[in-house]
């Protein structure tokens, strides 16, 4: 039977294909007593065999896909697997208390895990997380229960979540996963900004396709008006095929701009450069006509693994940015962790409100030797290219002051050491908090450059958590208070002779584009697959024009006000 479910478009395309449901499995089971013990003794083996063949595909997938440091965690998995100390207890268990596999398995992993946590030793507690992985593993075969993997789907599907987090995101495999959609989430929520990295059609906040939808379920993911099909009959399978054609000619033409200019009609030019999260996202800047990385997103650098990356590891990765962009602009975020972006290995505290807590610029200033590796590998890679680097979370000027000294120290230790540094960075800060936003004449003085971080501007000035879906309406990104912060950082640049540019999503979005132009916005960062669709859109807009138009909805009061005189204004 054919359902349909609405949610948010988070990344644009249409997706059909069998769902694979991305959902943690129910792994309960009862005590009992055995009485053939041989046989539960085999059951066990048969489970650990099969987790074995499992974890050295996956190891080996790994390796070929992400590299030898992400293969490295299934390599410790399969030591825990063959290690006698682990599997000998579970087996006498089973022997000697005729207990059932599955408890046997539990009460042995649960005395390893509660004695590796006690140490006061890091190496030890993490061992304890790969004896939890491994035995949950063993646990879902002995239950004959699949334990889903992103990284291992290897058919055409659209991926079922409750939501998806920016490890499992940096999973997905293009070639396979064709969309996906979540009961929860929003259109600034890290899975859908990932989504549109990785250009596959997602539609989120749903509520309820994981209560809907089945593995093999045919699958619609509508990303560009925010609507699921499960189960679709022919007649919706022949619409969408045609609503597919449409938008494919629509990116055909959209693709004869790609070596155009960012122009308006009366002749002001802006620069739309793209945000990435790793070097494998240089080939859709280059596709799309990035001119210039307005964001780095350095976190995945230190997402998905055990440790921290290594100065070499970090240098490698900038040096090949750089490099894939000649002389193009290059900004580079420092380490942004903390709200719903964990580090499993920093062990940080768990906190109330980790959005406004010990995250991004605070952590490095508290952890300087985190930080200024991270500085030293920017440093050495910036005479290969145009590089920028920027501070997030920045609140006020002591911040930016110590964390520029940083840089300056890091610099003058690495000239001392006779390694190049390129003299001419720029250093700019982010502006995602309100204090900054309205001290912007102040740092404006200090900074090289301004980028409006919109998604954590907007949250902190509505006073909004951009997660949960039950306050999802204070997302407002046309709100005159947020244009009027926006106006208070590019004025204050402006008067410096410095530049403003904006990273958050709303600086690919089409009714935000208008007023931003006119607001006077200096470079606009995006994901890649929307910079051609916005430079077809600046190219038939009249700087003068916008100016007007920012100065009436600066007056406005109320977001859905600016809404609808942007769509009047422009018949959209």
């Amino acid at each position: 039977m054919s359902t349909l479910l609405n949610g948010i478009a988070a990344s644009s395309g249409i997706a059909v294909a069998k769902a694979y449901r991305l959902v943690e499995p129910d792994l309960s089971f009862k005590e009992t007593v055995v009485d053939h013990v041989d046989q539960e003794v085999t059951r066990f083996r048969d489970a650990l065999s099969i987790s074995v063949q499992e974890l050295e595909t996956i190891r080996d997938r790994a390796r070929e896909e992400l590299g030898a440091d992400k293969a490295a965690i299934f390599e410790a998995h399969l030591l825990v697997l063959s290690d006698p100390e682990l599997i000998s207890p579970i087996e006498d268990s089973i022997k000697n208390d005729k207990k059932n596999a599955e408890a046997a398995l539990k009460v042995t992993a649960d005395m390893f895990i509660n004695m590796f946590e006690s140490m006061d030793n890091e190496y030890m507690k993490e061992r304890a997380a790969d004896i939890r992985d491994v035995t949950k593993r063993i646990l879902a075969h002995l239950l004959n229960v699949q334990i889903p993997n992103p990284s291992m789907i290897s058919e055409e599907v659209v991926v079922i979540a409750e939501d998806l987090t920016p490890s499992d995101t940096a999973q997905l495999n293009k070639k396979y996963v064709k969309g996906f959609t979540t009961d929860i989430g929003g259109r600034t929520s890290h899975s859908a900004i990932m989504a549109r990295s990785l250009e596959i059609p997602a539609v989120v906040g749903t509520k309820e396709v994981t209560s809907s939808i089945q593995n093999g379920d045919l699958v619609i993911v509508d990303g560009l008006n925010g609507e699921v099909h499960i189960n679709p009959t022919d007649e919706v399978l022949a619409q969408y095929e045609k609503l597919s054609e449409e938008y494919a000619k629509q990116k055909e033409e959209w693709a004869k701009l790609v070596n155009e200019k960012s122009i308006s009609l009366d002749g002001h030019e802006v620069e739309l450069v793209a945000n990435i999260g790793t070097p494998k996202d240089l080939k859709g800047v280059v596709e799309n006509g990035g001119e210039g990385v307005g964001l780095y997103r350095t976190e995945f650098l230190y997402m998905g693994r055990e440790e921290l990356p290594t100065e070499e590891e970090q240098f490698n990765s900038y040096k090949a940015v750089l490099e894939g962009l000649a002389d193009k602009p290059v900004v580079v975020r420092t380490l942004d962790i903390g709200g719903d972006k964990e580090l499993p290995y920093l062990n940080l505290p768990h906190e109330m409100n980790p959005f406004l807590g010990y995250r991004a610029i605070r952590l490095c200033l508290d952890q300087q030797d985190i930080f200024r590796t991270q500085l030293r590998a920017l440093l050495r890679a910036s005479i290969f290219g145009n590089l920028k680097i920027m501070f997030p979370m920045i609140s006020n000027l002591d911040e930016f002051r110590q964390a520029k000294s940083i840089l300056l120290e890091e610099k003058e230790k690495l000239q001392n050491e006779g390694i190049e540094v390129a003299e001419d960075i720029e250093v700019g800060i982010m502006v995602e908090i309100p204090s900054t936003a309205v001290m912007a004449d102040t740092f404006a003085k200090e900074v090289d450059f301004f980028s409006i971080g919109t998604n954590d501007l907007i949250q902190y000035t509505m006073a909004a958590d951009r997660m949960n879906e039950n306050i999802s309406y204070l997302y407002q990104p046309y709100n005159p208070a947020i244009l009027r912060l926006v106006k208070m950082v590019v004025d204050a640049a402006h008067k410096e002779g410095k530049w403003a540019g904006m990273c958050g999503e709303m600086a690919g979005d089409e009714i935000a584009i208008p007023i931003l132009l006119g607001l006077g916005l200096d470079e606009f960062s995006m994901s890649a697959t929307s910079i051609l669709k916005a430079r077809s859109q600046i190219r038939g807009l009249s700087k003068s024009d916008m100016e007007q138009l920012a100065s009436d909805v600066l007056a406005m009061t109320t977001n859905d006000e600016v809404l609808e005189a942007v769509k009047t204004k422009l018949s959209l």
